[in-house]
């Protein structure tokens, strides 16, 4: 059996979010004893239950962007290949590159020589250690590293077309330049943002990513749980 490794950020009540973006609600519905009075069962065995009431937007905590996202002619989420969201993959070791710093083409180039996998149709992920430096506070949304225009074209020469980051975004969204996203939108590519616990992969070479959107139709993302299988 492989172990499993959990890179979800756990989902809860007023996470961090961008300015432009809302914080999600994930507040109790019902409550054991508020069901009682539905008498669900018998007098003896009394079946109660909880629920628990989510708002949010589906760019919350860890998701991934479909192509609509910027795209306007782009597939909306639901219309994506499955396939798309699992398949072999590495976790470059970029903490180096610290807060609001740049990956660029050759960061990638070492990082990968230093992980021992030629990238080749991978899911890349990216671990720059922004979580531990600023989690829970909401400076995490100001200083996530920026994947450079040219960084996201090393990616695609190599077959990659899904990455993945640490933190909101693959911008600095208060540049408002967006270059990631705007070459993943003229590419066909796609990224996901928020993932966690990525030190975990550091040294571990190749694996099996899946992080599987919900078929949410029309929607421009998708929160998932997000899995690394290493054999």
């Amino acid at each position: 059996m492989p172990t499993i490794i959990d890179l979800t950020l756990p989902l809860q009540d007023g996470l961090p979010a961008l300015g432009r973006l809302a914080r999600p609600v994930v507040i109790p519905h019902t409550t054991h004893e508020a069901s009682k009075k539905f008498q669900q069962g018998t007098s003896d065995d009394l079946l109660t239950f909880t629920t628990f009431y989510l708002g949010m937007l589906d760019h919350t905590g860890t998701h991934v962007d479909a192509l609509s996202h910027n795209n306007p002619e782009g597939a909306t989420i639901d219309e994506m290949p499955v396939e798309m969201f699992m398949g072999k993959a590495v976790c470059l070791d970029l903490r180096h590159v610290g807060d609001r710093g740049d990956i660029t083409r050759e960061t990638l180039e070492t990082a990968e020589r230093e992980a021992g996998v030629k990238v080749d149709g991978h899911i890349v992920l990216m671990c720059t250690g922004l979580n531990t430096r600023h989690w829970p506070h909401d400076t995490i949304c100001t200083n996530n590293a920026q994947v450079t225009a040219e960084a996201t074209r090393w990616l695609y020469e190599r077959g990659s077309m899904v990455h993945g980051v640490e933190g909101p975004s693959t911008d600095r969204v208060d540049e408002n330049i967006f270059e990631n996203h705007r070459v993943c939108r003229d590419l066909g590519m796609v990224h996901y943002e928020w993932l966690w616990n990525l030190e975990a992969l550091i040294g571990k070479g190749e694996f099996t990513f899946q992080g599987i959107p919900l078929r949410i139709k029309g929607g421009s993302a998708s929160p998932v749980r997000a899995l690394a299988f290493l054999e």
